[in-house]
């Protein structure tokens, strides 16, 4: 079918009649195409293709954008003393070029749909999952291989981010959990009145501000405000290719800019707990004193004698954990910023709505670990 002695095709207008003849092969195809150039204005009317010494399916197609596929479809009728072969392939490229097979969709239904989605979604969050713990790994190497040389802790950085995360963060967590205490409060001794057991509103808001509220909402907050500053932060150097600077310069991203906003959260998250807790309780106070005709006085007896220490040890116990997961993740999906303003934006979502999860996932498994060992 094709010859590959046969000089290159070409084209010549004789009367109005063009002349094909030549090898229409893949190996001539930059000469065609220059042949097909020169000729695309020709004015004819009919042609002849009994010249032709070669073909393939690459020549046939340019012969189809020569003639038209309409035309080579009936080249049967027109050109009988073209080799049947030769009709065939022609007909053939035609007829696929002029209606292009597209693949059948596969027969979907709205459960395989759901399915293939559940499934995706579990693999990428297998995918993060694995992320997490690798990242989590490389920055307890870090901090470990940076304990024992104290001259290379970043102590400026470390009180920066303590007053950005944790002092600008203490007006918004007292108001909070201020009101959440009396909302709690509230809430309780509507509750415990129909019973005749007010008084042991005290005890509701002291054990649920001590052990749980205190921690979560505080972690909660940081989780928001802190998580996604560290990503946008991180992911801004990112963008702007900082980072590749940094590592250019022989210095080490982990070291720099994570040790640093970590060791902050872990210390600045104890005390915001600490701080939610004494508010929490305030607030529960006053709807005590003001709505139940529970004196301060009597509120503090109560906290002193039923509420043991073991409840505010649990709860601030909680919150370096909490703070490490934090400032992994806020820092982790930083790294992970591609280089646009839309991933900075994506990944500071993501950054918030993982540690929100991880804190609350977490703070479940402790209330429940801590419940069986009868914590």
């Amino acid at each position: 079918m094709a010859s590959t002695d046969a000089p290159a095709g070409r084209l010549e207008l004789d009367d109005g009649r063009l002349l094909i003849t030549g090898s229409w092969t893949l190996t001539h195809h930059a000469a065609l195409k220059a042949e097909l150039r020169r000729h695309a204005a020709s004015d004819w009317t009919t042609a002849d293709l009994a010249g032709i010494e070669g073909l393939d399916t690459a020549g046939a197609r340019l012969l189809v954008e020569l003639l038209g596929a309409e035309r080579l479809e009936e080249i049967a009728d027109w050109a009988p003393e073209l080799p049947e072969s030769r009709q065939a392939l022609l007909e053939t490229v035609a007829r696929v070029l002029r209606e292009p097979l597209a693949p059948e969709p596969p027969p979907s239904s709205p459960l395989t749909d759901w399915l293939v989605d559940l499934g995706e979604r579990v693999l990428a969050l297998w995918r993060q999952q694995r992320m997490l713990l690798a990242f989590i790994g490389l920055t307890l190497a870090s901090l470990a291989a940076n304990l024992l040389r104290p001259w290379r802790w970043r102590v400026t950085a470390l009180v920066a981010h303590v007053h950005q995360t944790g002092l600008n963060a203490v007006p918004i967590v007292a108001l909070l959990t201020f009101l959440v205490g009396a909302v709690v409060a509230f809430l309780g001794a509507t509750v415990l009145r129909d019973f005749g057991a007010t008084i042991f509103t005290v005890n509701l808001v002291a054990f649920a501000f001590l052990r749980e509220f205190g921690v979560l909402l505080a972690a909660i907050l940081l989780a928001g405000r802190t998580a996604s500053a560290f990503t946008a932060q991180i992911g801004s150097m990112k963008a702007n290719e900082e980072i590749d600077a940094i590592r250019a310069l022989g210095l080490d991203p982990v070291e720099l800019l994570v040790l640093p906003r970590l060791l902050a959260m872990m210390v600045i998250l104890p005390i915001l707990t600490f701080i939610g807790m004494l508010c929490g309780i305030l607030g529960g106070a006053l709807v005590c004193i003001f709505m139940l005709d529970i004196s301060a006085t009597q509120f503090l007896l109560i906290l002193q004698r039923d509420i043991p220490l073991n409840h505010f040890l649990v709860g601030l116990g909680k919150a370096p954990l909490f703070a490490f997961l934090i400032a992994v993740i806020g820092c982790l999906e930083g790294f992970k910023v591609s280089g646009s303003a839309q991933s900075v934006g994506e990944h500071t979502t993501s950054s918030v709505v993982q540690s929100i999860f991880m804190v609350i996932l977490l703070d479940a498994v402790a209330a429940l670990f801590f419940m069986e060992m009868g914590w």
